[in-house]
C-alpha cells in the first residue's frame, strides 16, 4: 500500500472509481468503462474479499472459476509469507521479523482484507520501537479507513498518531498528518478546522498518496472560502503564490474564489454552477453537496448585503444574473433560518438590513457571565460557612 512521491495510492484510485460506479448522475457508457477497469484491479491484485463485496452488492457479476484462483493464489502467497516469517524468527533479527510481518500486513492490505491487514498491522506494531515506522503504520491504517470511509476507525488512528508524536517524530510525517486530519475533517462536515489544516499544509505538502496536489488546492479554496474572513481569504488564499502556481488548472476554481472577493457576482454563480458537477462527483465532498451550497450562498449573500442599508430586490438580482422571483425565495429561506441580518419590503420590494450591534452583544454576553460567576461565588461562600 506504499506510494511513490507523487502517485496516488492506487487502492484508494480505484474506491473513487467504485463510488462513480454507484453514483447515479454518472452516464452509463461511463459506468461500462468504470466497471472494466475495477474488474481489472480487481483480479490484478487477487482482491477477493472485496470482489466476494462487489457481486453481493450486484456492482460485480459472479465468476466462481475467477475467485477460486484469487483464493488459491492468495492461500500460496500467505503460506510464502509464514515462511519468511518463520525463518526471519529464527535466523535473523528483530528488524527482519519487523519486515516480514509488514510484508503480510500489506498485502492483506493489497488484496481488500481489511479485518485481517488491521489484525497483522497490530502484530507489526508490536514488533516495532521507532516512533517513525510506528506512525508510518498509523498511515496505513488511516488509508485503509479512508478506503472504506471508517471515520471511527480514522478518528482513532489521529488520535493515535497525535499521542505517538509526543514521544518524538519528524516534520515531515506531522506536516502529513495535518493532511489527513484535514480531509477527516472536511468528510465529517468541520469546514473550518479542515480549511486551517490544509492551509498550513500547502507549502510542506507531500501527502500524494492521498491526492495530487491540484486535487488538493481545490479541497483547501472551497473549505476556505467558507471559512475564512475576506481579510484571511486574501491574504492566505487569492495571494497564496502556491495556490496561483495550479489553480488555472482546476475548471472555474480560479472564477470562483477571485469573482467571490471582486465581487462579480454575475460571474460568480457562473463559476459556481460549473464547480457543482467537480463537487458532486467528489467521494468526500458529495454528502455534503447540499450543506456546501447552502453554506457558499450565505457567505455571497452576506457579503453583497454588507455594502448597504437598504437595497432593491430588483438590484440584487440584476448584481446576480438570476430574477427578481429567486432571490426574493432565497433570501426569505435564509433570514428565516437566522442565516442573514436583513428583511424584506415586499410592498416596497426593498431589502433592509439590521445587522447586529456587536457592542450591545457583548454587553449582554457580560453581563450574562458576570450573574453566572456572582452566582457561582454565593454556592461557594455557602459551602465554606459551613
Amino acid at each position: 500500500m506504499d506510494s511513490e512521491e507523487g502517485t496516488q495510492q492506487p487502492h484508494l484510485v480505484l474506491a473513487h472509481k467504485l463510488f462513480l460506479l454507484r453514483h447515479p448522475d454518472v452516464q452509463d457508457i461511463e459506468k461500462v468503462r468504470l466497471k472494466d477497469e475495477v474488474f481489472a484491479a480487481v483480479k490484478s491484485d487477487d482482491m477477493a474479499p472485496l470482489y466476494e463485496t462487489l457481486v453481493a452488492d450486484s456492482v460485480l457479476e459472479r465468476d466462481q472459476g475467477l475467485l477460486d484462483s484469487m483464493r488459491a493464489k492468495i492461500d500460496e502467497e500467505i503460506k510464502k509469507l509464514d515462511e519468511k516469517i518463520a525463518d526471519a524468527q529464527e535466523n535473523l533479527g528483530e528488524s527482519e521479523v519487523r519486515e516480514a510481518n509488514l510484508a503480510k500486513s500489506l498485502y492483506f492490505i493489497r488484496i481488500g482484507d481489511k479485518e485481517k491487514a488491521l489484525e497483522q498491522l497490530k502484530v507489526t506494531e508490536s514488533k516495532t520501537v521507532a516512533v517513525g515506522q510506528k506512525m508510518d503504520l498509523v498511515f496505513y491504517t488511516l488509508q485503509l479507513g479512508f478506503f472504506y470511509m471508517d471515520f471511527d476507525l480514522i478518528s482513532k488512528s489521529i488520535d493515535k498518531a497525535k499521542s505517538l508524536f509526543e514521544e518524538g517524530g519528524d516534520w515531515e510525517r506531522k506536516n502529513r498528518l495535518k493532511v489527513y486530519e484535514g480531509l477527516y475533517c472536511m468528510s465529517t462536515r468541520n469546514f473550518k478546522k479542515a480549511a486551517d489544516l490544509f492551509l498550513d499544509s500547502i507549502s510542506t505538502f507531500t501527502t500524494y498518496e492521498l491526492f495530487p496536489y491540484d486535487k488538493f488546492i481545490f479541497y483547501t479554496v472551497l473549505t476556505s472560502i467558507i471559512s475564512l474572513d475576506r481579510v484571511s481569504l486574501k491574504q492566505k488564499v487569492v495571494d497564496a503564490p502556491e495556490i496561483l502556481t495550479v489553480i488555472e488548472k482546476i475548471p472555474y476554481l480560479s472564477e470562483f474564489l477571485n469573482a467571490l472577493y471582486d465581487c462579480q457576482y454575475k460571474s460568480f454563480f457562473v463559476a459556481f454552477a460549473g464547480l457543482t458537477e467537480q463537487i458532486k462527483l467528489d467521494r468526500y465532498l458529495q454528502p455534503h453537496f447540499r450543506y456546501f451550497m447552502r453554506e457558499v450562498r450565505i457567505v455571497v449573500y452576506s457579503q453583497f448585503l454588507e455594502s448597504y442599508k437598504s437595497v432593491t430586490i430588483e438590484a440584487m438580482a440584476k448584481a446576480f444574473g438570476v430574477t427578481v422571483e429567486f432571490i426574493d425565495l432565497e433570501l426569505s429561506r435564509f433570514i428565516a433560518a437566522g442565516k442573514l441580518h436583513c428583511k424584506i419590503d415586499k410592498v416596497a420590494g426593498v431589502l433592509e438590513t439590521n445587522r447586529p450591534d456587536a457592542k450591545n452583544a457583548l454587553y449582554q454576553a457580560t453581563i450574562k457571565q458576570g450573574d453566572f460567576l456572582l452566582n457561582r461565588i454565593q454556592k461557594l461562600s455557602r459551602v465554606i460557612d459551613l
